[in-house]
């Protein structure tokens, strides 16, 4: 497997940190709100930030979220057909530069949601959570109630018109599970919530660029098997985002690493079993005392557990880690 970490497009004390560890590949969002540029369907922004990484001791490994606006996609309204368009030349512009992966999601209005980022988990670190009842009192996005059925369409849609394209790139895309996995959410139909949903999304297409990211604690809060989904899913698997969450679907909290209800030796053994020379990163990490303002999930000081957790349990696992 691909040791990477998720790195903003500018360098900061993260970076710092990956390379200390050992950390050689980089995921990036390059969202224009993130990148403060334009969309990667200009070549000359992905460039700068591919060049800005490899200057700072990283390979860019793939793009990570949505790299543009998406909602015209997902919810297929007018301007949807300029959209793709746009999509496709960001594929064309990842090939070009020899970026493979993109991780992808879709989860309309809303990325992935928590009611709560200051529940107390191990010694008094904060991680976030989920509650479907305080959920259900939210208000409708501005995109009002919107089904299953019609995301389904939605995606369907865009698959056809972007699939080609990665194919033709050697561009692998990895869809992301719908976190929290439930529908509605505000208003908006989930159909990627579970293992059924995968199923009918990759019945869409079978082009080898139609892959999955396998996401522990998205697929564990949706109460799966995760080693006989991991099996069943192995040629689809092309990035691992490595986390845990204790509950379930409607009520649950992330954990630290070794906190948590998952076996995590024995998934990262079972990765190395199915042959998966592919990236993997540490998600939603909790926020350790002294930390503040971070982003839940996304502190600096919990990835540095994280990472070491996960180097320690390659290494007893004698599982190869590049």
């Amino acid at each position: 497997m691909i040791l990477a970490d998720f790195l903003p497009p500018h360098p900061d004390r993260r970076w710092d940190y990956a390379r200390q560890l050992g950390v050689s590949h980089a995921i990036v969002k390059m969202h224009p709100e993130v990148t403060g540029d334009a969309p990667p369907s200009d070549i000359d922004v992905l460039r700068r930030v591919q060049k800005r990484f490899a200057e700072g001791g990283f390979i860019l490994a793939g793009l990570e979220g949505d790299p543009m606006p998406m909602d015209r996609i997902k919810l297929g309204l007018p301007g949807c057909e300029e959209d793709f368009e746009s999509y496709r030349q960001i594929l064309r512009n990842m090939g070009e530069l020899g970026i493979p992966l993109l991780c992808y999601n879709f989860m309309a209005k809303i990325g992935w949601f928590r009611t709560s980022t200051d529940i107390q988990e191990r010694g008094g670190a904060l991680v976030s959570g989920f509650d479907r009842k305080l959920a259900d009192h939210m208000p409708l996005t501005d995109a009002g109630e919107v089904s299953e059925e019609k995301i389904f369409k939605n995606y369907q849609a865009f698959i056809e018109a972007v699939m080609p394209t990665a194919e033709a790139s050697g561009v692998k895309m990895g869809l992301h599970p719908d976190d929290p996995p439930v529908s509605p959410l505000r208003g908006i139909g989930r159909f990627l919530r579970n293992a059924d949903g995968f199923r009918r999304a990759f019945a869409l297409s079978d082009s080898p660029s139609h892959g999955m990211t396998f996401c522990q604690g998205s697929l564990a809060a949706a109460g799966e098997d995760l080693p006989v989904i991991a099996k069943e899913f192995a040629k689809r698997i092309v990035f691992l985002h490595f986390r845990d969450v204790a509950g379930s679907r409607d009520n649950f909290h992330e954990t630290f690493h070794d906190n948590g209800p998952t076996d995590m030796a024995a998934m990262m053994c079972l990765y190395g079993e199915l042959g998966l020379d592919v990236p993997i990163r540490v998600d939603h990490v909790p926020t350790l005392a002294g930390e503040t303002n971070a982003q839940a999930g996304y502190a600096a000081l919990g990835r540095l557990y994280a990472i070491g957790y996960l180097r320690g349990l390659c290494e007893a696992g004698d599982v190869p880690l590049t």
